[in-house]
């Protein structure tokens, strides 16, 4: 009716100039709502055998459509400004790798908030990345500071949270109570600001041990391995993994937690916030190297973040963590593919980053994105 309307309204003589193009914007819109519903395909399948299935999403156009546009217009901070909570004396790989993906994949900026021994390391390996030393654990604080110290730490990220498109949560971030006690504020806080957060690694330790923290969060995205999930459904569902009904069971998950979006990694990813289920099958590597999961974080929350600004301009009703997962799973997909494609079995995780430009820019070129 809409595109009729137009149409019919273009050849009146008398129409004015702005009028005409207020209604050809409103046919772009409508245009571009169309194909962002087309490339997600519909809801869930069922097989001949009655079980559900997952829907195969149209994963490129997506990336294509909630990709922003590189123009001399747009400013610092305006691409995405990405958060990583994690990094301590064990693990300062896991929240460089996360960090680093999100600047490559295309964020402005990107920062880091670890301990403060794992601060001059991580800064060591790039010096693209803000490292903020705040975080604490429990083996450097007296029983009697604790409060104290836990207030100081909260307050630090605090000056800085409301500048966040998203954090992610978990990478590198070890298992010190202390340490998990101010993340769990951390999350808190975050969802009061109504910021979305990725969960992976020691981040999904934590939550599911206090599903309080994410559930009822739309904004909330949980990436779990094939151990983490085991432990995700074992708590929440009281079951064990079924595979031969895999869709209707993360369906379930995710409804049982508020509505939160799970990806289940895996051969194919499955992405479900309770209400649907998608699936990622394109591309992909049998190379399992370590930090692949940190990438995934890293990009889910920039395609996350680029999402919801689309979906907020162009007034869809879509859930921007689940276009998010789907943009990052395909992304991270397709890097590992042209990286193993060059390196094979000595592919490691630094050589699946570097692959992640040119991921991007096969599917949607500098400049032509965002329809």
């Amino acid at each position: 009716m809409l595109m009729k309307h137009v149409v019919m309204n273009c050849r009146l003589p008398l129409l004015s100039c702005a009028n005409n193009c207020m209604l050809l914007a409103s046919s772009s819109v409508f245009r571009r709502q169309k194909f962002f519903i087309r490339s997600l395909g519909g809801s869930i399948d069922y097989h001949k055998t009655g079980k559900m299935q997952s829907v195969e999403v149209d994963a490129e156009n997506i990336i294509r459509i909630i990709t922003p546009a590189l123009d001399q217009s747009r400013h610092k901070g305006q691409a995405g400004k990405i958060a990583v909570i994690g990094g301590c004396r064990e693990y300062t790989g896991a929240p460089y790798f996360a960090a680093i993906s999100a600047l490559k994949i295309g964020a402005d900026l990107s920062h880091v908030f670890c301990t403060k021994d794992a601060a001059p390391v991580i800064k060591s390996y790039s010096p693209e990345l803000i490292v903020h030393p705040v975080l604490e654990e429990s083996y450097s604080v007296r029983e009697e500071d604790k409060k104290i110290i836990a207030s100081k730490v909260l307050g630090e990220v605090d000056k800085w949270l409301e500048r966040f498109d998203c954090l992610v949560v978990g990478p590198g971030l070890g298992r010190d109570p202390f340490l998990l006690d101010c993340v769990s504020e951390i999350i808190r806080h975050a969802r009061k600001s109504n910021i979305p957060i990725v969960i992976d690694g020691d981040g999904l330790f934590l939550v599911t041990n206090h599903l309080e923290l994410v559930s009822g969060y739309a904004l909330a995205v949980l990436t779990p391995n094939v151990n983490e999930y085991k432990r995700l459904v074992q708590k929440v569902l009281s079951s064990e993994v079924n595979n031969d009904d895999a869709t209707q069971q993360v369906l379930s998950l995710a409804k049982q937690i508020g509505g939160v979006t799970i990806l289940r990694k895996g051969k194919s990813d499955l992405i479900s916030d309770g209400d649907t289920v998608k699936s990622v099958s394109i591309y992909g590597s049998p190379r399992r190297c370590g930090g692949q999961g940190d990438i995934l974080s890293g990009s889910v929350a920039v395609f996350l973040s680029w999402a919801r600004q689309h979906i907020e301009a162009a007034d869809l009703d879509s859930n921007p963590a689940v276009i998010g997962s789907i943009a990052g799973s395909a992304m991270m997909r397709k890097a590992a593919s042209l990286a193993f494609s060059n390196k094979k079995r000595s592919t490691v995780t630094g050589d699946i980053i570097e692959c992640l430009g040119k991921s991007l820019e096969d599917i949607c070129p500098a400049g032509s994105c965002s329809l």
